[in-house]
């Protein structure tokens, strides 16, 4: 019998920190010098509210993601307010891992560090593997698609710089020896509210078979269902800039919630 019988994507929440405050970027526009990143929003409240927030929601498995330095300390209160209920990424190495899973985080999620120069390590997955646990480990496979060239390429350095490594079938194959999850991050359509890369969500459905989690253009509550139907029900969607929790006008937390229980939806 097929064993996603029943299954369905869930409502994963996050926690975007950008200058110490919890934001809602447009995802292409983060850059390491020049102007500040196109924002959605920028919240009155700390990030140790939300996860208090999403810990009263029971919505785990969500993830806080620090976007640039000088981000540490509110990462830090976020764990601490639900300590093992959030995964944490942004800067994320063998050195430092430990500590954060220490702070609190249930996992820990890592893009850029296994590109050195901008080549995937298979050397650093298995090192941070070893460091943390693979049960602890969350791998980041952030995308965007290039021009000419058919599919989805992995995108490091807050999006800035895409690899050479693309996503298939045999990519997270290889990798799930070394995590628990994986964190797709649409870059092309993250932060514009513009719907949801159907295409890449069928296909995550069909390349992974650990727990994978979908972030990227969100505007609907029914994107839960879309998700479900078109994964059959394997990959996970957080909203961001739509949440009315993020400013946003099209997409209810509380929606989020009764999705995530099961309960019918208006």
């Amino acid at each position: 019998a097929d064993g996603n019988v029943g299954k369905r994507s869930r409502f994963r929440p996050c926690i975007d920190i950008h200058d110490g405050k919890v934001k809602q970027i447009v995802g292409g526009t983060l850059k390491d010098s020049g102007a500040g990143p196109a924002t959605n929003y920028v919240s009155e409240k700390s990030p140790g509210e939300f996860a208090r927030l999403y810990k009263e929601g029971g919505a785990v498995g969500g993830h806080v993601i620090m976007l640039g330095k000088g981000n540490e300390e509110a990462a830090k209160a976020a764990l601490q307010a639900w300590p093992d209920g959030l995964h944490v990424g942004g800067g994320i190495n063998a050195d430092n891992a430990l500590k954060w899973l220490t702070a609190g985080a249930e996992k820990v999620i890592v893009t850029s560090w296994l590109f050195p120069e901008g080549q995937f390590s298979e050397d650093r997955c298995k090192q941070l593997a070893e460091t943390v646990g693979k049960e602890r480990l969350v791998i980041d496979l952030s995308c965007r698609r290039k021009p000419e060239k058919e599919g989805w390429f992995v995108a490091i350095q807050r999006w800035q710089v895409t690899t050479d490594l693309q996503l298939s079938k045999e990519t997270f194959a290889r990798l799930s020896e070394y995590c628990s999850e994986f964190l797709i991050h649409a870059a092309d359509v993250e932060g514009l509210c513009k719907g949801i890369d159907e295409d890449l969500v069928r296909r995550l459905g069909e390349w992974c078979d650990l727990p994978c989690t979908y972030a990227g253009g969100g505007k609907h509550i029914m994107d839960l269902k879309l998700v479900s139907d078109l994964s059959g029900g394997k990959v996970d969607l957080t909203f961001g800039s739509a949440l009315d929790i993020f400013g946003g006008k099209t997409v209810s937390y509380e929606d989020c919630i009764k999705w995530n229980k099961g309960l019918t939806l208006k």
